[in-house]
């Protein structure tokens, strides 16, 4: 993969990604009837808060160039708590509900639900598939950072160059 390209996937994926943690932000703040809005009880109210709170802050992170390690730890948090937390919250709330909240009972097909199911999906196949994008690039990299060679700085390293070159017989 050309590196011009490889470059462009990598923008193309941080801002869909930004996109659509933004869009979990907005839907939830529309469920809720706006910011601050309320839900009931407590514990769902706060959890829409984090949500959105972690959500803004996740699209920040992939948008913002900082070092690849905080945006491998963006992506992390965007399949794990802005998209997996939601879809587990949301077949909670409508299957077997929750503590003192039968609000969405039974409401399997209500449209701000479902469009939310579509967009964490989405963001959840997303991250995923960056993270394994991610995992299989990481190995080759650090193996090719890790092959000695004559003039390394490490002195085990020329030791090993050195024995390779005098037992082929180039130096006695």
């Amino acid at each position: 993969m050309s590196e011009p390209f490889r470059a462009t996937t990598v923008l193309v994926a941080r801002l869909a990604g930004a996109a659509l943690a933004l869009a979990v932000a907005g839907i939830h703040i529309a469920d809720q009837g706006g910011f601050p809005g309320s839900k009931t009880p407590d514990y769902v109210g706060v959890g829409y808060y984090l949500l959105e709170g972690v959500s803004v802050l996740t699209a920040a992170a992939l948008l913002l160039p900082p070092a690849s390690r905080l945006r491998a730890a963006a992506w992390t948090i965007a399949a794990t708590f802005v998209s997996a937390g939601p879809l587990l919250g949301y077949g909670l709330s409508r299957g077997p509900g929750l503590p003192d909240y039968d609000d969405d009972l039974g409401n399997w097909t209500e449209p701000l639900g479902v469009l939310s199911l579509l967009v964490e999906s989405a963001l959840l196949a997303l991250s995923v598939t960056v993270l394994i994008a991610a995992r299989r690039a990481q190995p080759r990299s650090t193996a090719q950072l890790q092959r000695p060679t004559l003039d390394s700085p490490d002195p085990h390293r020329a030791r090993l160059g050195q024995t390779a070159t005098i037992s082929s017989g180039a130096e006695q």
